[in-house]
């Protein structure tokens, strides 16, 4: 009986000593293909549901343009289509959540693959509420990349299919590790926009502010 009792000790223990000094958050990974649509559904989420969107890309690019050495070595892991190291990752987002004065993240476009996943978890001690995945084609998310044209380094047809090759092959187990758990809310990403979004709001209806 005594270790019945002695249990919820350590997952009490487990919440408060994660990287962030003891913060209590909620995390959602936001994940899909490159162009499937995850940075336009992020704004709307951020909008309607008071989370603090936290762009792993966005994360990267800022600290390439910071121009430190750890910022070269990024910027020429991403021309390869390589996946920059976790504690690379983690460090910047564990810093930006620190920052942060909220306590409902989106981190998208992480974990990339299966080592990710664990590094996160292992190093924050934070488990994901859930993972929103927005499925759709590959030959959709190449219109859309092609067409966007926002002269970002990595939107040329070579460096897409890398980026596509890499999300099958590496994203794909986060997935499947994550829907054994029941954990995977599955979006389909190829339908309109606002239509894209009110299957979001339905997931997210448990997380909308408080009416005063």
């Amino acid at each position: 009986m005594g270790t019945v009792v002695d249990a919820p000790a350590v997952v009490a223990e487990e919440v408060t000593e994660n990287m962030l000094g003891g913060k209590k958050v909620t995390v959602v990974f936001v994940l899909g293909g490159p162009g499937s649509g995850k940075g336009t559904q992020c704004a709307n989420i951020v909008e309607h549901f008071g989370f603090t969107h936290l762009s792993a890309g966005d994360l990267l690019r800022a600290e390439i343009k910071s121009g430190s050495e750890n910022g070269t070595m990024i910027e020429n892991m991403i021309k390869e289509g390589k996946i920059v190291p976790s504690e690379v990752t983690i460090k910047l987002l564990q810093q930006a959540m620190i920052k942060s004065e909220n306590d409902k993240f989106l981190i998208d476009g992480f974990p990339r693959n299966e080592e990710n996943r664990a590094a996160f978890e292992n190093v924050t001690k934070i488990s994901p509420a859930f993972v929103l995945f927005f499925d759709c084609s590959e030959e959709e998310m190449e219109r859309r990349l092609l067409g966007r044209n926002q002269g970002r380094v990595d939107d040329n047809i070579e460096t897409i299919k890398k980026r596509f090759k890499t999300f099958v092959e590496s994203s794909l187990p986060v997935i499947e590790h994550y829907n054994s758990k029941d954990k995977v809310k599955k979006i389909d990403a190829a339908k309109p926009i606002p239509e894209v979004f009110e299957d979001v709001k339905a997931i997210f209806a448990p997380y909308a502010p408080k009416a005063e």
